[in-house]
């Protein structure tokens, strides 16, 4: 089993929690042992006194709870800013480091890791997510919301991907609005880019086990462990 994916966006707002914990609760149902890492969420609502990451709350219901909520986010935010923004806010200098060290892939669990943002948007006070896809040497798994432009924002991002020497999984072209889905927009990302697509329309449960079977190697070999 390769050690785990590195889950990134063309842009904020594109699915990649939606992406992430739906291959998560996947792999739990299969029996296959993953975790997950949020290592910052911003925009929290602060709830008794604490702030609530909603996305990582996603990944602890997919994970049935076998993960902390501190471990999956332990940096949490407020402001809904790039997360070295927002922490410069509450007084906080987040440093790219203590990232990769709450990031780093458990040696014996599949560890999906989700960025925040877009793949070159600010992570740190020091660095992007690509440095920190970079640092944890993950294949990539780029998802692209389904509206106008997804084909240029997808090609621009898998250009800084791979310009970084980081193996690209493959792209889910999510459709998180039906009005601004277009149809020439699949049949287009695979004319113009040479990694597989699988599209994952609106309200839809994503197929994990065809989407490992698609990714290449090492990861399809995941598809045979969950039928």
């Amino acid at each position: 089993m390769h050690e785990g994916i590195f889950i990134t966006g063309t842009d904020t707002g594109v699915g990649k929690t939606e992406v992430g914990a739906q291959i998560a609760a996947g792999l739990v149902a299969a029996d296959i042992p993953v975790t997950a890492r949020k290592p910052v969420e911003s925009g929290c609502e602060r709830v008794d006194g604490e702030l609530r990451p909603a996305d990582a709350a996603r990944y602890f219901a997919a994970l049935a709870g076998d993960t902390p909520l501190e471990t999956i986010c332990p940096f949490r935010l407020a402001a809904a800013l790039a997360p070295p923004i927002a922490a410069r806010r509450e007084g906080i200098a987040l440093t790219l480091e203590e990232l990769i060290d709450v990031a780093r892939p458990d040696p014996e669990r599949f560890t999906i890791v989700e960025g925040a943002g877009g793949f070159l948007s600010p992570i740190a006070e020091d660095g992007l997510n690509a440095d920190l896809a970079s640092a944890l040497g993950l294949p990539v798994l780029l998802v692209a919301a389904d509206r106008l432009g997804c084909i240029n924002h997808v090609l621009l991002t898998l250009e800084a991907i791979t310009t970084r020497n980081l193996d690209v999984a493959g792209i889910v072209l999510s459709e998180v609005n039906p009005a601004l889905s277009l149809p020439d927009n699949l049949p287009g990302l695979r004319q113009w880019q040479p990694h597989p697509v699988m599209p994952l329309r609106y309200g839809e449960t994503l197929d994990v086990s065809a989407l490992f079977s698609l990714l290449g190697h090492p990861l399809e070999s995941l598809h045979h462990r969950i039928g």
